[in-house]
C-alpha cells in the first residue's frame, strides 16, 4: 500500500485547491462587478482569500500530521503561491509576447491550461518541501 498514503495527499491538496479556486473565482467575480474594484485590487484581494482558504485546507485538512516548517508558514505559503501565480504570468507573457500566439484561446491555453499545471506542480512541491513536513520528509516521496 506504498502509494496509498501519496494518493491521499495528492486528492487533500487538489480539494483545499479547488476550494481556494473557487472562493478567488467567486471573490474577483464580486469585487470586480458589484462592488466596483478595480482588476488589480480585486484579483489581490481574491488572491489572498484564496492562499487563506488553501493555507487553512492544507493546514486543517492534507498536512494535519505534519508541522509546520519555520515559524510563520502562512508567509512561506503565501511565497509559494505567488511563485505559482508568478510562473502563469510567465507562461502566458512567454506564449502570447514571446512565441506571438495572441489569440484568447492561444491565452487561455498557455495561462490557465500549461501555466496552472506548472503552478501546481511547484505549489504542491514547495507546499511539502517550504511550508509542512512529515519527521524524515523534505519534499521527497519517503517517509
Amino acid at each position: 500500500m506504498r502509494g496509498r498514503p501519496h494518493r491521499r495527499e495528492i486528492l487533500g491538496f487538489a480539494a483545499a485547491g479547488l476550494a481556494a479556486y473557487a472562493v478567488d473565482l467567486a471573490l474577483f467575480t464580486a469585487l470586480r462587478g458589484p462592488a466596483g474594484l478595480g482588476p488589480l485590487t480585486a484579483k489581490g484581494l481574491s488572491f489572498l482569500a484564496g492562499c487563506t482558504v488553501a493555507y487553512a485546507g492544507n493546514a486543517l485538512g492534507t498536512y494535519r500530521h505534519t508541522r509546520p516548517r519555520g515559524p510563520r508558514p502562512y508567509a512561506a505559503f503565501l511565497l509559494v503561491n505567488t511563485a505559482g501565480a508568478a510562473v502563469q504570468l510567465l507562461c502566458l507573457a512567454v506564449s502570447h509576447y514571446g512565441l506571438g500566439f495572441t489569440s484568447q484561446r492561444a491565452d487561455t491555453v498557455s495561462g490557465a491550461v500549461v501555466g496552472m499545471s506548472l503552478a501546481t506542480v511547484l505549489r504542491f512541491w514547495g507546499t511539502r518541501t517550504w511550508v509542512f513536513r512529515a519527521e524524515g520528509r523534505v519534499g521527497s516521496w519517503t517517509g
